[in-house]
């Protein structure tokens, strides 16, 4: 057998496409065991150096590496776009600081040991630091090392210690509210799963990375520490050990061992200086842009004309007053005054050609006009989303709009609910809306519209939150709750006040995704129907040819249909409702009859959308003497319930939202239990006004459901109110 096996290895890697991809992979399986090798190898590395004696030679090799480590640090992290594109970053820093702090070990054990044989003794690299910063002159490299030293602890380091531990902070208290916004965009369908995944992980990532940079700091500040006293364990250790040990004179031993420590110091320094810059440049990079450093700051910087004629102004000013150095002044007020004049000239250019493509087809010939035809009429949309002119960028791919995304992801969730396929959203511009207003439109009737801040996100009051923040208030236009139109710099102070931002986009959405779920009904058509239809045919088709058309209409079908998701019950459950009305369709034509046994067969479905899977469902009832009333005003009135007299009317509104609102602050669902007769008519009367209570009939509570009522409205007077 293993000869077999052999064989037909052998005969595997004779094909050269087998042997390409073998090649690949062990080339690349190479380059990780490489990479995996590579900081246990740097860790041994460090505790050599500070065990092991280390020749000057190696010693020039391993500050140089260092100095081109630090730059290439410092160069990633200023052309990082975001500070999670350096995620590694304080793993680095730290690695970084065990390298140095073992370089300086290994430097101090040469320079000691060695340091009368001359300034050469700890290598060229410290000795060239060290004659080049001080000059000739002790004090002169004393107080640069000290300048150094002041600029790199108490300047950069410090700052950037601060900073990252109030980004920790409000990271980690902003985390809630990210995972709520999150799981608000999942459930409003505007994301998938392996996107919220992905949006967890990367908020997860963002508190990790804050959070290390916040430990990771403290190397550097602990590195500039230890600096110093490595200086002056090196210039006193040295004249003693020199003076005393090695007979040198006390001028020529301060000379040596200052130069060498000095270098040391210096060649040790630069790069704790590249890193701490390199920290401070990672914590105040924005977590929102998408820039890179340079870019951002230029643009900010000189994208205004004014500032740069104030700047040139005052410099010429300053360049002209008696004693002043004229050339710089003025050289620097040329300078500011052309750099305005090329930024206003580059700003107007864009501008013309950004009206030169608006009117680019107006000199075009007028086409030769034709006859009118059928094609000329155009057919109302059933869903429509208009914009106004400053939210195209929303809608158009090109400038990575988002909200064609969005309007898909609302059109899956909801057709996934409902049961059948949410037709196409067409949206368009309209300059007859305000440029920053949009409009929702159902068969060409206006069923929303609201104004947006397409340069601001949105913070929405969810109930209780933990102060106020500045911006635009406003109303969320899906569901009224108080709002703020926030700058996007504000998102985290805001989350970590308990508000959920989302962005332009999403209030868009989510508002379409409210009207299209309370209108569903006027969605569905017979064609739709159809398709449905078709889809169970393939399953089941005795069940679909038996019933349509011979029992049931396609007209009958769509009514029946309609009613229920009028009714806000989903018609998933195809299978249900047909066989339903196979065995009461013989016996009604009635829609109303019909819809009632619908629901009646689908009361599981019904009630497991209301309050899952409870066994004990609380509902609120009528008082008998209230229901005989009710009952007698259907007699006189008819199923419209127009014989209800208005008095009783806004009485038993009231006293029904009460008991709804009672509901809602308990947690629980308001249920309104009733008999069969009355269900559709209340339902009727409470859709629009209490929208949150759902009417349902003895009939509709299956037999292993327990009821508990929580209120019962009306009493022996006939003066409503709840029990």
């Amino acid at each position: 057998m293993p000869a077999v096996i052999s064989s037909a290895f052998d005969k595997a890697k004779a094909n050269p496409r087998v042997a390409k991809g073998l090649a690949i992979g062990s080339t690349a399986y190479k380059k990780a065991a490489v990479l995996k090798m590579g900081t246990p190898i740097l860790v041994l590395a460090c505790l050599a150096m500070i065990t092991l004696p280390m020749p000057p030679m190696l010693l020039d090799l391993l500050f140089s590496f260092n100095i081109s480590l630090s730059m290439v640090v410092l160069l990633v992290a200023i052309y990082a776009k975001r500070p999670l594109d350096f995620g590694s970053f304080p793993t680095v820093l730290l690695l970084t600081t065990i390298l140095r702090l073992s370089l300086n070990v290994a430097s101090t054990r040469v320079i000691l040991i060695h340091g009368q044989e001359g300034t050469a003794a700890a290598g060229h690299v410290i000795e060239s630091f060290g004659q080049v910063v001080m000059g000739g002159s002790y004090v002169v490299g004393i107080i640069v090392f000290s300048i150094l030293m002041i600029i790199n602890f108490v300047v950069v380091t410090k700052g950037a210690g601060r900073i990252s531990e109030v980004t920790a902070r409000f990271t980690l208290d902003a985390m809630p509210g990210k995972q709520m916004a999150i799981d608000a965009d999942l459930n409003a369908g505007l994301i998938n799963q392996d996107q919220a995944k992905q949006r967890r992980q990367e908020v997860t990532r963002e508190a990790d990375f804050y959070g290390s940079m916040d430990g990771a700091s403290k190397f550097v500040k602990g590195d500039a520490v230890a600096g110093l006293l490595i200086l002056i364990i090196n210039i006193v250790g040295g004249i003693i050990i020199g003076t005393l040990q090695h007979g040198l004179p006390l001028s020529e031993s301060a000379r040596i061992y200052t130069i060498l420590t000095i270098g040391d110091g210096l060649v040790a320094q630069i790069p704790s200086l590249l890193l701490s810059v390199a920290s401070a440049i990672i914590v105040t990079r924005q977590t929102g842009t998408e820039k890179e450093m340079g870019q951002q700051v230029m643009g900010e910087l000189f994208s205004e004309p004014k500032t740069l004629y104030i700047v040139g102004s005052v410099l010429f000013v300053m360049g002209i007053v008696p004693g002043m150095p004229t050339f710089a002044f003025l050289t620097l007020a040329l300078i500011a005054f052309s750099l305005g004049r090329f930024i206003a000239y580059k700003r107007k250019k864009a501008e013309a050609q950004a009206v030169q493509a608006e009117l680019k087809g107006d000199n075009l010939p007028v086409p030769e006009q034709k006859e009118l035809s059928w094609d000329d009429v155009s057919e109302v949309d059933v869903v429509g989303l208009e914009v106004g002119y400053r939210l195209i960028p929303l809608v158009d791919k090109a400038q990575n709009g988002e909200l064609l995304g969005r309007v898909k992801g609302v059109r899956k969730k909801l057709s996934q609910d409902l049961g059948f396929l949410i037709p196409p959203v067409h949206i368009r511009d309209n300059l007859d809306l305000g440029p920053n207003f949009y409009r929702i439109t159902l068969m060409g009737v206006t069923f929303g519209e609201a104004e947006v801040q397409p340069d601001r996100d949105m913070a929405i009051n969810p109930g209780q939150v933990f102060g106020e923040i500045n911006g635009i208030k406003t109303k969320d236009p899906a569901f009224g709750l108080d709002a703020v139109w926030i700058a996007k710099g504000d998102n985290d102070r805001a989350l970590g006040l308990g508000y959920t931002v989302v962005d332009c986009s999403t209030v868009i959405a989510t508002h379409l995704s409210q009207i299209l779920a309370n209108n569903c009904a006027a969605l569905l058509g017979q064609e739709e129907v159809q398709n449905i239809l078709d889809i169970v045919a393939r399953a089941q088709p005795k069940l679909v040819n038996g019933l349509v058309p011979g029992v049931v209409s396609l007209g009958l079908l769509t009514k029946i249909l309609q009613n229920l998701l009028h009714e806000g019950v989903p018609v998933r459950d195809m299978r249900t409702i047909l066989e339903t009305l196979v065995e009461y369709a013989p016996k009604s034509q009635d829609p109303e009859v019909l819809t009632a046994a619908c629901r009646i067969g689908l009361r599981r479905l019904i009630l497991q959308d209301i309050c899952g899977g409870a066994l004990v469902i609380p509902v609120i009832t009528l008082a008998p003497d209230l229901e005989k009333v009710l009952h007698k005003s259907l007699e006189t009135g008819g199923a419209s319930g127009i014989g209800i007299e208005p008095g009783l009317a806004d009485r038993l509104q009231k006293s029904l939202y009460d008991a709804t609102a009672n509901q809602e602050m308990a947690g629980e669902p308001a249920i309104l239990l009733t008999s069969g007769i009355l269900r559709s008519t209340l339902s009727r009367f409470v859709k629009n006004t209490i929208p949150g209570l759902r009417v349902l009939s003895y009939q509709e509570i299956p037999d292993d459901k327990q009821i508990k009522i929580v209120s019962v409205v009306g009493n022996q007077n006939g003066q409503l109110d709840q029990a």
